[in-house]
């Protein structure tokens, strides 16, 4: 066995709980009556000949391996200046970056509690487990055992190659989980009672591992925030493999890559990738079919092949997702002066014909050309797809809208603002950053108590989906439960999907395309386009 290799520098109290997990004892801490363990390795570092590598298990450690501190956070670029304004993405060097943290109100084998396990967003780019918005004390204060998890990111994770095997970042989930079913008993947690959740790539990650062979059996319930089971495109993700490889210098190979010092290689991934968005689309990594972990598309795994049915889900989204996008960098109002050429590259992005916009148009006759294509293309990215999910599940589904408008001005109810609410971390700094200054703690409560509800019995308190389409709106300041939410948008697709003379089976999500570089050149004129 190797030697320990993280030594404590502050002297060991008494009271330390002291945990043992597959690969040697670790060292925590009592934080506020709550047990935490941070950075603790669920698989080798992802360095030297393991770049670009399935992960693997740690080394074993001998002795009682320190367990205070948040481990290291995986490469990746940091956020452009306006999102950087707004999101916080702490940085914590060293090689040992797959690691996860536990929270948990009884670190005894005898408990047997509900497991939360959390997997960021951050479009597959950024984020960590870090993020102080993430703090997992509330859960475990009301008696679930919370983990999350970092993964690999960008090109190290999502990059495509000839000579490596894809999707290596959704790997390092599995891995995750797979130490979640074989530890989490001696943390307090039950691992038949598993439930997964995740907000934008962390729940595209989520769709994709309800749908893998490789995953079945890790989870009871899922809860996917903001994000659909999808993949993107092989060629797609080659293609900004080859740009990143053209600016380097180098053959589009993990083997050249791996040779690329880790900053350097983030910064010819943030350059590649400056002028891509959700809203516009452009280059991106994702998810890609790879006849193994993701053997096909998520969602006709999900929705016609019978997969992962008896999972029990919780689907949602907020009502302004694309603001995020648009208002940090002044698109709002560039959207709205290029009026029409902006409706065309919306239907351009959602390879849609004139009907649909001109049906947003008459659902809402007082939007302005910037909330139509938001709301298009959110429609056509998220809420098109999980009705669609929601549709087809045997198991029970319950579906939610998030509502509450950030004290931001531009914001409104924009992606992710709903995490602080979920968390019950409305009040720390980070948080803040987004919702702005005086966010309601009872909607924290209320959010936060959902979720736990959902983890513990599969019911969130509320209807299940069904024909009449029940929503659980938070923070709108309207009926809590609307039947039928959206559902005059969601038509208009059904009816774009339709073939000539019969009537559309459901909506149908065809691939997006991208906005016309003429239009993109027409916003860069205007101010830019930047992506996060």
């Amino acid at each position: 066995m190797a030697e320990d290799p993280v030594v404590a520098e502050r002297p060991v109290a008494a009271e330390d709980p002291v945990v043992g997990t597959p690969y040697g004892a670790v060292r925590g801490r009592y934080e506020n009556g709550v047990a935490v363990f941070r950075g603790i390795p669920y698989a080798a570092p992802p360095f030297g000949p393991r770049r670009f590598r399935p992960p693997v298990p740690p080394e074993p450690w001998s002795g009682v391996r320190d367990a205070g501190a948040f481990g290291p956070t995986p490469p990746k670029p940091p956020y452009s200046e306006p999102f950087a304004k707004l999101l916080s993405d702490p940085v914590v060097p060293g090689d040992d970056c797959l690691n996860l943290n536990v929270w948990t109100p009884a670190p005894d084998p005898g408990a047997r509690l509900p497991v939360m396990v959390w997997i960021h967003g951050g479009a597959l780019t950024r984020g960590s487990s870090a993020m102080p918005v993430y703090d997992g004390r509330p859960f475990a204060r009301d008696g679930v055992v919370f983990v999350s998890l970092n993964y690999r990111l960008g090109v190290e994770g999502f990059g495509l190659f000839p000579d490596a095997p894809a999707n290596v970042g959704l790997r390092d989930q599995l891995a995750a989980l797979e130490w979640v079913r074989d530890s989490v008993t001696e943390f307090g947690g039950d691992p038949d009672r598993v439930t997964v959740f995740g907000e934008s790539a962390g729940a595209i990650s989520i769709g994709a591992l309800l749908a893998s062979p490789r995953a079945q059996g890790l989870f009871r319930r899922a809860a996917l925030q903001s994000g659909p089971p999808e993949v993107t495109e092989r060629d797609k993700v080659r293609r900004v493999v080859r740009r990143m490889a053209a600016r380097l210098k180098i053959p589009a190979t993990a083997q050249a890559f791996a040779a690329v010092d880790r900053t350097a290689l983030a910064e010819a991934q943030a350059e590649t990738g400056r002028r891509a968005s959700p809203v516009t689309g452009g280059p991106a990594f994702g998810i890609v079919v790879d006849g193994d972990l993701v053997p096909r598309d998520p969602m006709e795994a999900l929705t016609e092949g019978g997969v992962a049915q008896d999972v029990e889900l919780l689907l949602g989204w907020t009502s302004e997702e694309y603001r995020l996008w648009l208002a940090p960098t002044g698109l709002i109002e560039r959207v709205d002066r290029l009026g029409a050429v902006a409706l065309a590259g919306a239907m351009a992005r959602c390879r849609c014909g004139p009907e649909v916009p001109r049906g947003y148009r008459l659902a809402h006759p007082g939007a302005s050309t910037a909330d139509l294509v938001g709301q298009m293309v959110t429609d056509f990215l998220l809420r098109v797809p999980l009705h669609r999910l929601a549709d087809a599940h045997r198991a029970r589904s319950h579906v939610y809208e998030f509502g509450w408008r950030s004290n931001v001005p531009g914001l409104g109810a924009c992606h992710a603002l709903e995490l602080g609410f979920v968390f019950d971390t409305a009040d720390v700094p980070e948080a803040a950053k987004l919702a702005g200054p005086g966010a309601p703690q009872s909607l924290a409560d209320e959010m936060h108590s959902t979720w736990v509800r959902f983890a513990v019995t599969g019911d969130p308190g509320w209807p299940a989906w069904d024909d009449t389409h029940p929503v659980r709106v938070f923070g709108a300041g309207g009926p809590a439960v609307v039947r039928g939410l959206r559902d005059r948008e969601i038509g208009l697709w059904q009816a774009e999907s339709a073939p000539a003379g019969g009537a559309g089976a459901g909506p149908v999500s065809p691939k997006p395309g991208v906005v016309p570089m003429s239009v993109v050149r027409r916003l860069r004129r205007s101010g830019g386009v930047r992506g996060e």
